[in-house]
């Protein structure tokens, strides 16, 4: 083999001098901190969340302009990490802010590393993957910093719906910073390490007197369970990479694809007798609609997004058949399944990004209506509700609802009635369909003569009885059409393989338009 001559040696030793640089960050000090605090470098980050071997790293060498505040300052990698690598042999593109470096604060050549990846991966179909841990934008930069953000909300926006955007937050994410992700598909947070804040708790108490920690402001723990910002908690930055892999696992390149099929042993024929034991028939007994699903899915697996935020409903992936499908399920357990203004925002959000990405959906329904109140209507249900409707009545994709138990009044038609355009409706023998439930319904409808009886209590018993008769079964609605067959709840996993393999290939287009004009 010809060595290379000395000034090619020279080229060549200088080039590995200045990768080392990049690749050492803001020095082994640094990372040894970052280590300390229970968190990866970004470079390791990267490593845990690709293939082995498969990262390609682009922009390498990119420096800041200088500038009068950056006069003399290094930046290795201008604190970004920048590049493509594939998942499970998928390829996907990722970025991963660098805390060692200037605490991975934006600046402009920083975002144009970003945005170099994010063109690329809108280019060639990929998802694109954000592992934040900054501090924000580049104080020394100034409009220069603000720019930088701009240009990488512009590409969230533009891009949405068009590949896959997954933020996993790693670290701080702080004022303008959140934008971003907020912008994308989903969000992970790792739980005690990362948090999100508009203000920080210094000037929250400087304007407002509040004493807040970084936690209690803006912590996993609060955007999981009360702001419904992040989607996905896990402990520590393994555990949310690892989670951005599983999650990537139901979602296609891009949105011209269909999402992946994975194989499976769990037979399409698995009969669901344990379903006689889960679901009564008595409309005031709750029951586990969790178990429900992970009857019906694919070896019983299924990931739910955003678990403990607006519990009463239940939404999240899993497989039927191999095939990706997102579940939107009422859920009796809390508030009797009823619909208010975070559940509609919560299934809303979900339905419409399935319908992005190509992932049929199926709809659980026992629903007793819209959560009455006046706390409710003074915040704007009827505003918030809306967006379900519209959701539903938006999405092309193939779309089941299986009518459990009760679905009662206008939550009839949010959670995709036949008149919504569901493509095929099923009920339980458990089921009823009705404007509201029996009692309520007696009291109105007959309450001329439970008031003229000499005795009103036997008179309305006999009238909820009535009622019931009439109304509170699956037949009524099924001999209508609103409702295509009553099935046996044991053979209910065949029957949606079944119907999705109908649905496989359905297309349905719209009016001409722009877009549309949800009820934000």
């Amino acid at each position: 083999m010809t060595q290379p001559g000395m000034e090619l040696q020279e080229l060549i030793a200088e080039m590995e001098q200045r990768r080392g640089k990049v690749e050492a960050g803001g020095g082994k000090e640094r990372q040894q901190k970052q280590r300390d605090g229970g968190k990866l470098t970004a470079r390791e980050r990267i490593d845990a969340l690709l293939d082995p071997g498969s990262f390609l790293e682009m922009g390498t060498f990119v420096e800041h302009r200088g500038g009068r505040l950056m006069q003399g300052v290094e930046a290795p990698g201008e604190g970004v990490v920048t590049g493509r690598g594939t998942i499970d042999g998928r390829q996907v593109f990722v970025f991963s802010q660098d805390f060692t470096v200037l605490g991975g604060s934006l600046g402009k050549m920083n975002a144009a590393k970003i945005t170099k990846i994010m063109d690329l991966a809108a280019k060639t179909g990929c998802p694109v993957i954000g592992l934040n841990d900054s501090a924000g934008a580049r104080i020394q930069e100034g409009v220069d910093s603000l720019s930088g953000y701009g240009e990488i909300f512009y590409r969230n926006a533009i891009y949405s719906g068009a590949v896959p955007q997954i933020s996993a937050i790693l670290g701080p994410c702080a004022g303008g910073a959140v934008y971003s992700p907020a912008l994308t598909d989903f969000i992970l947070m790792s739980e005690g390490s990362s948090y999100m804040f508009i203000t920080g708790p210094e000037v929250i108490k400087s304007v407002t007197r509040e004493d807040v920690t970084f936690e209690a402001l803006g912590g996993a723990d609060v955007h999981t369970r009360k702001s419904g910002v992040a989607h996905l908690e896990y402990d520590g930055d393994a555990a949310v990479l690892a989670g951005v892999r599983d999650l990537l696992g139901y979602l296609p390149q891009n949105a011209h694809e269909q999402p992946p099929v994975h194989q499976t042993d769990d037979p399409v024929d698995r009969r669901n007798d344990n379903l006689l034991d889960i679901v009564v028939p008595d409309q005031r007994k709750p029951y586990a609609m969790h178990a429900v699903i992970h009857e019906l899915v694919d070896d019983g697996t299924f990931l739910e997004i955003q678990p403990n935020w607006a519990k009463n409903i239940v939404v999240g992936f899993a497989r039927l058949g191999g095939q990706s499908v997102g579940i939107v399920a009422n859920n009796p357990r809390v508030m009797a399944g009823a619909l208010n203004i975070d559940a509609a925002d919560k299934a809303a959000r979900f339905i419409r990004t399935c319908d992005c990405y190509n992932v049929p959906v199926l709809t659980l329904v026992d629903v007793t209506g819209f959560l009455p109140g006046v706390a409710q209507e003074h915040a704007g249900i009827i505003r918030h509700g809306a967006k379900m409707l519209y959701a539903y009545a938006e999405a092309t994709v193939p779309k089941i609802t299986l009518i459990t138990r009760k679905s009662y009044g206008g939550a009839y038609l949010a959670m995709n009635s036949r008149d919504m355009g569901a493509d095929v409706v099923y009920a339980w023998p458990t089921a009823a369909v009705a404007v509201m439930g029996a009692e309520g319904a007696a009291n109105i409808v007959y309450r001329r003569e439970i008031n003229a009886s000499d005795n009103p209590e036997a008179t309305r018993a006999e009238k909820i009885a009535d009622y019931k008769d009439a109304f509170d079964n699956p037949y009524v609605a099924a001999s209508k059409g609103y409702i295509d067959d009553v099935i046996p709840m044991e053979e209910t996993r065949q029957r949606l393989i079944q119907t999705f393999a109908m649905l496989r290939d359905k297309a349905e287009t719209r009016p001409y338009k722009k877009h549309g004009n949800m009820p934000l």
